[in-house]
């Protein structure tokens, strides 16, 4: 465990909460979603760690352990927050693994600093290309009504609001794909999240469109996600990012809801360690 000065802001610097397996092997950096935190990566660690890797996760600004300001949550800052990461700790040959939201951070990583300390990329269940349905983005996943409708949900009253999102997280046509003990642990990660950087986030991630990002991927790609995600849908979102990255790899888990890194863990972590072994 270890902090890093992310971001030096206006009035004082911020301050990300980081777990690092150490190590001699590759290392893997693992973006979570949103909102919980890199204690949501708890069944992956092991495996790539087990498997030879260097294994790192954070907790992005405003979430779990790290400093939570009340600005930065542009997914240009947050991109930022990233690479100071990866500069901090003198990471090369990196494989950066994206989340649902944290998919935006690798997307946008590429626009913004490049390719030259990465190894290789994996997209998972991940909110790029472009989530908010328009008349300029038709195939968007999420309407202005339903983002709408989420804001206010969660303003008016975020306990009763990420009970009913993490059930549907790990749902797949109303069943439930995890134990009640995994759904509660989620929702604890939640909970921790600070009003202010959920709400900023649930915006930028809504509405960043990732398209032209993903044209500057030119490194190995892995688009994995569950067939049955009920969040962030395959169609919309994954299928979307495998075309518009030439030469991407694509995994689909059957039957798995978003939460696909809990409830399907095993399927999910054979697929990525796959990847990076070649």
């Amino acid at each position: 465990m270890t902090e890093i000065t992310a971001h030096h802001g206006l009035f004082k610097d911020t301050n990300l909460h980081v777990d690092d397996t150490g190590g001699d092997g590759r290392p893997v950096v693992l973006i979570h979603g949103w909102p919980l935190s890199g204690e949501s990566w708890s069944k992956q660690v092991p495996a790539f760690e087990a498997a030879g890797y260097r294994v790192i996760t954070y907790d992005r600004r405003g979430f779990g352990r790290s400093d939570k300001p009340r600005t930065g949550y542009t997914y240009d800052t947050l991109t930022e927050d990233l690479h100071t990461l990866l500069t901090e700790l003198d990471l090369n040959d990196v494989t950066l693994v994206g989340f649902s939201a944290g998919g935006g951070e690798v997307a946008r990583y590429f626009t913004l600093y490049g390719t030259e300390r990465l190894h290789s990329v994996v997209f998972a269940s991940a909110v790029p290309p472009f989530l908010l349905k328009s008349p300029a983005n038709p195939d968007g996943p999420l309407t202005a009504a339903e983002a709408a409708k989420m804001t206010a949900a969660l303003t008016a009253n975020q306990e009763k609001f990420y009970d009913d999102f993490i059930t549907q997280f790990y749902s797949v046509e109303a069943v439930l794909k995890v134990t009640e003990a995994e759904r509660q642990q989620t929702l604890t990660l939640a909970l921790q999240s600070s009003k202010v950087a959920a709400l900023a986030c649930m915006a930028a991630f809504a509405s960043t469109d990732f398209r032209d990002d993903l044209t500057k991927v030119t490194i190995p790609t892995l688009v994995i996600h569950g067939d049955a995600d009920g969040v962030v849908p395959f169609e919309g979102s994954g299928a979307r990012t495998h075309q518009a990255i030439p030469g991407s790899e694509l995994v689909l888990i059957p039957g798995a809801p978003h939460g696909v890194i809990t409830s399907n863990p095993d399927e999910w972590n054979t697929a990525v360690l796959n990847f990076l072994r070649k």
